[in-house]
């Protein structure tokens, strides 16, 4: 969770987009408890601590947030807590509805104006604080339908982009002659454009002749998502029915060429409200498609469209690492390697690497993580010193082998929250995340083995090429191009940085932010091309001076990452796919 400071801009804003608090009547199911003792002991729930003494004294407090301490009473089943000194908007009291549930104390809110103390305690659930967390075993099973091709459909190399910012993840393919100038609604050098139902961040993928997209069709024809630049992170309220379906595409022509449901019902999870059930990019070998929806399951087909098989993982758990009630779902986008499917699972609860086997969806390894939930694509490289598998993760970002799954090096000191996914140039790794205050840049040789934490104070050492705090980026993934790394926040700073040496190159506000960037950045022919969520792209020369070439207005929202084949840049924005390219 984004951390208060009251006072500043950041508590004033949470308090303007907060849920204003109104009666909330007694959960589904819970009998009034009429006489609730409230423990005396230290009680903990995620990253917080309370305690609630005989005296009626109470205090509240947890690592990057304010404490919060003053008297509670109860009458019944119902708890009132009034702040002492209480910071702007907490000055009134706070009304709870408490059960006990063996030596577990929930929370649920009656009403409440306290911005922070609301965010704490409402749907919460506090443990003694000497308990350990018991967590259940995770079981995978999988189920086999037909078998895949033996081989790929044929298609020209360079014109393949597999998965998430295509072949590992570089975002750059060459040779496209790609015009600078286009116009989503007028129809400028739109080669074509074919509306997708339902909602969803996933970014399309391309193999031969076909695209591959997914999205999330809702039984609710009001669901959205909320873009922009914000810090709240509730969950949607969209608990509709679902259809998760995955598209087949004529790269020539836009038309649908078959189309599947892979799973139909009620979400197992919640979303952000920024985000969407389908927000994990397919990838493609060839012979299949692999489809990722969160806890509904791992999906493949063969890119005919013929069922193969289907892994459940369970119910995966990711959200807000200091609050568990605020679940975000889930990003993170299979990749395939060597045959098989590698899937990155950090959740709540447990956190684990996955790698199944590409043809039956059998697990091949499984690798245990402690880790705090993470949303970024792990990345696959032949390194001078052989294939490296690596994650971006908040307790240590990761390299493993991928053949086995065994740890290989890990490096500490990253952000809380982690979304981008790793690059691989110059034998070098990038990773990168932007949560405050950490907001590191890494730079690691390939071939590093054991803990490569640099100690405090220190940007490089002997694997650590070199480092930056306070310029990851949040969301978007950095671009290697030409020997600069950029890497562009939500805000719309663009960084650029020599990759070899860490010197900065330049730093630009965009001149168009509008609702900031959620989507990667890519490159051909010496330009970056860079979308913002309102659905403006930007395109940039790449070099060490900063140009902004042109602008061009896609006409609806844009959260996906573009892909590129063959002369042309397909598209995903909130209701369509474009085909953008020169017009013969």
């Amino acid at each position: 969770m984004k951390r208060m400071s009251f006072g500043k801009l950041g508590f004033a804003l949470a308090l303007a987009i907060a849920i204003v608090a109104t009666s909330a009547s007694r959960p589904a199911g819970a009998s009034q408890q009429t006489d609730v003792q409230i423990p005396s002991t230290p009680l903990k729930f995620g990253a917080f601590a309370a305690r609630f003494d005989i005296d009626g004294a109470f205090k509240l407090e947890g690592a990057g947030w304010p404490a919060l301490s003053g008297n509670w009473k109860r009458t019944g089943d119902e708890l009132e807590l009034v702040t002492a000194k209480a910071p702007k908007g907490c000055e009134g009291p706070g009304r709870y509805r408490v059960r006990l549930e063996g030596k577990r104390v929930t929370f649920n809110l009656i009403a409440d104006e306290c911005v922070p103390r609301r965010m704490i305690l409402n749907g919460s659930a506090w443990s003694p604080a000497e308990e350990a967390k018991v967590i259940a075993p995770r079981r995978i099973t999988s189920e086999s339908g037909a078998r895949p091709p033996k081989t790929a459909e044929p298609s020209n190399a360079n014109g393949n982009w597999p998965s998430f910012r295509g072949l590992r993840a570089t975002g750059v393919s060459e040779k496209q002659n790609l015009p600078d100038r286009w116009d989503g609604k007028t129809g400028e050098n739109i080669l074509w454009r074919t509306t997708i139902p339902g909602l969803a961040h996933s970014s399309p993928v391309v193999w031969g002749s076909r695209i591959f997209v997914t999205s999330a069709v809702s039984s609710d024809p009001k669901a959205s998502f909320k873009p922009g630049l914000y810090g709240d992170g509730d969950a949607s309220q969209d608990r509709s029915p679902q259809r998760w379906m995955i598209y087949a595409l004529d790269k020539r022509s836009g038309k649908i060429l078959w189309e599947r449901v892979a799973h139909e019902g009620a979400p197992r999870e919640k979303r952000h409200i920024k985000s969407t059930y389908a927000s994990s990019t397919p990838a493609t070998d060839g012979r299949i498609v692999v489809a990722w929806f969160g806890s509904q399951g791992v999906y493949a087909y063969d890119v005919s469209g013929r069922f193969l098989w289907k892994a459940d993982l369970g119910r995966l758990n990711l959200g807000a690492y200091d609050i568990p009630t605020y679940e975000w779902g889930t990003a993170s986008s299979p990749i395939i390697w060597n045959n098989l499917v590698i899937l990155q699972c950090d959740t709540q609860d447990d956190s684990f690497l996955l790698a199944l086997e590409a043809d039956t969806g059998k697990q091949v390894w499984m690798t245990e993580r402690d880790e705090l939930p993470s949303w970024g694509t792990p990345t696959v490289a032949q390194t001078s010193a052989g294939p490296e598998l690596v994650t971006n993760a908040s307790n240590y970002i990761r390299g493993y082998d991928p053949r086995t799954g065994k740890e290989l090096w890990r490096l500490g000191r990253s952000s809380k929250i982690t979304a981008p996914t790793p690059l691989f140039a110059d034998d070098m790794f990038v990773i990168a995340s932007g949560r405050a205050p950490e907001r590191p840049i890494f730079v690691v040789r390939a071939g590093a083995r054991g803990d490569l934490t640099l100690p405090e104070g220190k940007t490089a050492s002997d694997t650590v090429v070199w480092s930056r705090t306070g310029r990851g980026s949040y969301m978007p993934t950095p671009l290697v191009y030409g020997g600069i790394l950029y890497v562009l926040a939500n805000n719309g700073l663009l960084d650029a940085y020599d990759l070899l040496t860490g010197e900065e190159v330049y730093r630009q506000r965009l001149p168009l932010v509008g609702s900031g960037f959620s989507a990667s950045p890519v490159a051909a022919d010496g330009k970056l091309y860079l979308s913002n969520e309102d659905g403006e792209m930007l395109v940039i020369a790449a070099g060490r001076k900063f140009a902004h070439l042109a602008t061009n207005s896609m006409g609806e929202l844009l959260m996906a990452t573009p892909a590129l084949s063959e002369g042309v840049m397909y598209v995903r924005s909130s209701q369509s796919l474009f085909a953008v390219g020169r017009k013969k």
